[in-house]
């Protein structure tokens, strides 16, 4: 069961300074700790001429950008290593875009696969350009944890840049130039950008020294407008990967989502086409594209390429230049991500089962093992589960003599730093705190790093109260939740981290109703009122689903019950319709 927490209402000085907020904008601004005039500004207007910090205020920039501009000048071999999700590959995109449009002539990129790969570099693949006579390798979103194999590298004479914003290892690899916001002594302003949008203010540093010398990108495109129209990747990126939605990150991402509603890269429009999002001619089907079409219709199906398949098809949509190619590889995401939300469910149930019999439902942290799971479920499943136990969760798959593994983990529980005292088993790992992967070096050590695991999560825990949280902003009467508060909330979009869509609480609702519905009646719908005649309709999306669920509330709940609930408010639209709706995010019986 949920614990429920309404924030405070900001205090009497907060106010007092700023009268010419409205009571619930006052209140939601306070919860996001946004207390001086210059954060609020910034949030409800961000200003893309104001708000975005300059490239070269990164402590390596201008070194990265020497280094690739030589290397284009005497027509180098590049190399742009990526990653996998949503993230690596809008990076890897991005770059690219920009190398080639700056007119350099070798540019290959590189996308691990998951199960041979791995994670971010590893020694074959550097030992593979060297081979190719590659001679600058660029990372993005990985490469930070790198350490042997940027070694390696530079050994045989090659040139590293990169572009990360993971977790810092203890030692840092020596590459000839770090683009990283966390790095130790790193001056740049804004800490919590993603991939992406690392390798995006590499991409500023570039255009804005190419514009200097006064040279022309291929195409006569100018520099500014190149630029902007590779935010709608930043924005993806931004949400997929759940950084910190404030700050320079909020701004990008704002205006990402702006020039996504009028994109002109060919593989999202087919993409977004499949995804249900936009019809044959590309005008939206549902209203203006936001935060959660993102997050749950186009960031899915990106990363199912690198889940059930190769990342390469993602990056090919990407950088698609014909109709046929876009629409061919829309479809074969598309068709990734239904077996990618099957095959997850197979995986969900066989781990449940796992902890079950393996009888862990009162260890600290939790740990399942299969033999026959794709790695690139893993982390998924560990996000289910977690959420489910509300306990860190490990999710770990045999292939071929060597395990791999994703974690997933509450928020008093710091994985990846955890991982980093443990990281004599590993062969490679790295994350956040709350997410990590990794490669055990040897199968005979599981035991032992589950114990040792399993005690630091112990000692940690013992004294915290495991129940998942929900922070509410407001408490309110169901009457006055109308199109005014929906327009409010509006100027909070983009939502994310740091900035969650706003929750509401409402006690004492009567249920007129109840029908269950979607596929095997897992989603719910509740028909209530609160404290008038007006009957309100709401949905629970899983609250049909009993194995999610502690309650099965299609039985339970009778007309005439009370209940209290904790939801959103969004907007349904469908076919020139369009009404507000009410999303249960948690529900109590009275």
């Amino acid at each position: 069961m949920s614990k429920w927490i309404i924030q405070p209402m900001p205090d009497a000085e907060f106010l007092a300074l700023h009268p010419e907020l409205q009571p619930l904008v006052a209140r939601l601004l306070w919860n996001r700790h946004l207390r001086t005039q210059e954060q609020i500004d910034e949030f409800l207007n961000p200003d893309y001429l104001q708000d975005i910090h300059d490239p070269f205020l990164f402590n390596d920039m201008a070194k990265a950008v020497t280094i690739i501009f030589t290397a284009i000048a005497e027509q180098k071999r590049i190399v742009v290593h990526g990653d996998y999700d949503a993230d690596g590959v809008s990076a890897t995109a991005i770059l690219y875009n920009c190398l080639k449009k700056m007119g350099a002539k070798h540019v290959d990129i590189f996308i691990p696969h998951r199960e041979i790969d791995g994670y971010g570099l590893n020694l074959k693949t550097v030992e593979e350009f060297l081979k190719q006579k590659d001679e600058l390798i660029i990372t993005c979103d990985c490469g930070i944890s790198n350490l042997p194999e940027v070694t390696l590298a530079k050994k045989n004479g090659l040139q590293v840049i990169i572009t990360d914003h993971h977790s810092i290892p203890p030692e840092i690899p020596p590459a000839d130039a770090i683009i990283h916001p966390k790095i130790p002594g790193e001056k740049y302003p804004d800490k919590g950008l993603c991939g992406a949008a690392v390798a995006f203010k590499l991409v500023q540093g570039l255009l804005k020294r190419h514009k200097e010398e006064g040279k022309q990108l291929i195409g006569e495109q100018s520099h500014e407008s190149f630029e902007k129209w590779q935010l709608d990747l930043v924005a993806i990126a931004t949400i997929g990967d759940m950084v910190t939605l404030l700050g320079e990150s909020r701004t990008l991402t704002r205006y990402g989502l702006t020039v996504l509603n009028k994109t002109k890269n060919l593989g999202l429009r087919y993409l977004m086409h499949v995804a249900g999002l936009v019809d044959e001619n590309g005008a939206p089907k549902r209203g203006a594209l936001n935060s959660h079409n993102v997050g749950f219709q186009i960031v899915p199906r990106l990363n199912a390429a690198g889940r059930m398949d190769h990342a390469n098809s993602a990056f090919g949509l990407l950088i698609a230049k014909t109709e046929t190619e876009a629409q061919e590889l829309a479809a074969q995401l598309n068709k990734n991500n239904t077996d990618r939300q099957k095959m997850t469910e197979v995986v969900v149930k066989e781990a449940r089962e796992q902890i079950k019999t393996t009888h862990q439902e009162d260890n600290a942290c939790l740990f399942v093992l299969g033999d026959a799971w794709p790695t690139g479920l893993l982390g998924l499943v560990a996000g289910k589960l977690k959420d489910e136990y509300y306990k860190p969760v490990l999710v770990m798959n045999r292939a071929e003599g060597e395990i791999n593994g994703s974690g997933r983990s509450i928020e008093e529980f710091d994985l990846i730093a955890n991982l980093q005292k443990l990281d004599k088993y590993f062969s490679k790992y790295g994350g956040h705190p709350q997410a990590c992967g990794f490669s055990l070096k040897n199968e005979k050590e599981l035991e032992n790093f589950k114990q040792a695991l399993e005690k630091s999560a112990h000692k940690t825990l013992k004294q915290v109260e495991l129940v998942p949280k929900i922070l509410v902003d407001a408490e309110v009467d169901l009457d006055e939740v109308n199109w005014k508060l929906f327009d409010l909330l509006q100027k909070f979009e983009p939502f994310g981290q740091n900035n969650e869509e706003p929750k509401y609480a409402a006690y004492g609702l009567t249920v007129t109703g109840i029908s269950p519905v979607g596929q095997d009646g897992r989603h719910l719908r509740l028909m209530v009122k609160h404290n008038s005649t007006v009957i309100r309709k709401t949905i629970g999306f899983g609250l049909g689903d009993i194995n999610r669920c502690e309650v099965d509330w299609k039985t339970c709940l009778q007309p005439g019950d009370k209940v209290d609930l904790v939801f959103t408010v969004g907007v349904n639209e469908w076919n020139g319709n369009r009404e507000l709706q009410l999303t249960i995010e948690d529900i109590k019986k009275g």
